[in-house]
C-alpha cells in the first residue's frame, strides 16, 4: 500500500511510519524537512508547508493518507484541495472535540463549537468527511509516549523510575491532618 503520512518525524506521525514500513507498506512523508530531517533516509520525503506549499504533492497519487497534525479547518481543506488521487484519509482528532466532557461522551455527543482547539479540531472532522464520508477519524484522549514532545505525562512516569520520594495527591477519601 502507498501511504502518505503528513509529517511524520516528531511523535505519532513517526510511530505511523514505523509501524507501516515494518508491515511492508511503501511511505511517503510530506513536511517541511525542518525536524529530524534524516530520519528514515529511506522514506521518500516530499517537502513543503501545509500552509500554502503543495508543489511537492502535484500529479500524485496514495492508497492511503494519515493526518495527524491537522488542527486548521483552512489548512486541512487546503490539504485535501491539494492530493491528488486518495483512497483513504485517517484524521487523527481528539477527545476535545466534545463539548462536554463532565461525563463520559458518545459518538452522538454534542461538538465543541469554538475557536478553542476542540472546536478547531471538530470543523476539521467535517471539512475531511465532507471529501471522505468514509474517513477513519479516531478522536482519542491524551496520548503519550517515546517522542512526545510536551512532557506533559511522561515527567511522572520518568520521576518515578528514578525512584526515592515523590509528592502525589491523597486518595479521595482520605482524611487531612
Amino acid at each position: 500500500m502507498r501511504i502518505l503520512v503528513l509529517g511524520g518525524t516528531k511523535f505519532l506521525g513517526r510511530h505511523t511510519v514505523d509501524v507501516a514500513l515494518a508491515r511492508g507498506h511503501e511511505v511517503t512523508m510530506f513536511n517541511r524537512g525542518q525536524t529530524r530531517p534524516d530520519l528514515f533516509p529511506d522514506v521518500e520525503k516530499l517537502r513543503g508547508d501545509r500552509d500554502g506549499d503543495f508543489a511537492s504533492l502535484a500529479g500524485r497519487s496514495f492508497d492511503a493518507v494519515v493526518d495527524t497534525s491537522g488542527f486548521v479547518p483552512r489548512i486541512v481543506a487546503e490539504t485535501l484541495d491539494a492530493l491528488g488521487d486518495v483512497g483513504h484519509y485517517t484524521f487523527v482528532s481528539t477527545i476535545s472535540v466534545y463539548a462536554d466532557l463532565s461525563t463520559p461522551p458518545t459518538e452522538s455527543s454534542p461538538l465543541a463549537d469554538d475557536g478553542e482547539y476542540g472546536g478547531l479540531k471538530a470543523r476539521c472532522e467535517e471539512v475531511v468527511r465532507e471529501r471522505f464520508p468514509q474517513a477513519f477519524i479516531p478522536r482519542p484522549g491524551l496520548i503519550v509516549g517515546p517522542w512526545d514532545p510536551t512532557g506533559r505525562f511522561t515527567d511522572w512516569p520518568e520521576r518515578l523510575a528514578d525512584g526515592g520520594r515523590e509528592l502525589a495527591p491523597a486518595p479521595p477519601r482520605a482524611e487531612t491532618p
